[in-house]
């Protein structure tokens, strides 16, 4: 199961659309306070934040995740325009597990939901330098 931290409607249409024909159970947390409570409610394998929603709040949740002994295990993805270093920068010292820029992103979605998406960023370089 995957945990979609996403608000953007064009990233959670193509999202809920990869995961329905690809058979992935896919749930979506729009609200920010909602997120470490839906987590541990679900105990997804991956966990999506798109980073450029200030809405969500993802740095924080990130954080959060990595910084409880319960959650720090369950894998992070999140994905940015490439462009925005200090996003990405913020995203990794969060403790985000990879990051992807968003055309990268939608590029691998269907092997992302799968699980086939890679290694974390500590053992396989990411698409966003």
């Amino acid at each position: 199961m995957v945990l979609c931290v996403v608000d953007d409607l064009l990233f959670s249409v193509k999202i809920s659309t990869a995961a329905k024909s690809l058979g992935v159970e896919v749930y979506f947390e729009r609200a920010a306070d909602g997120v470490l409570p839906r987590v541990r409610e679900k105990q997804p394998h991956l966990v999506i934040f798109d980073l450029n929603s200030s809405r969500l709040r993802p740095m924080e949740a990130i954080a959060s995740m990595k910084g409880d002994p319960a959650l720090k295990e369950i894998r992070t993805l999140g994905y940015a325009s490439h462009v925005q270093t200090d996003t990405i920068n913020a995203a990794r010292q969060a403790g985000v597990d990879q990051v992807l820029a968003r055309s990268a992103f939608a590029d691998r979605l269907g092997e992302i939901l799968t699980g086939g998406g890679g290694g974390s960023e500590r053992t396989r370089p990411t698409t966003v330098k």
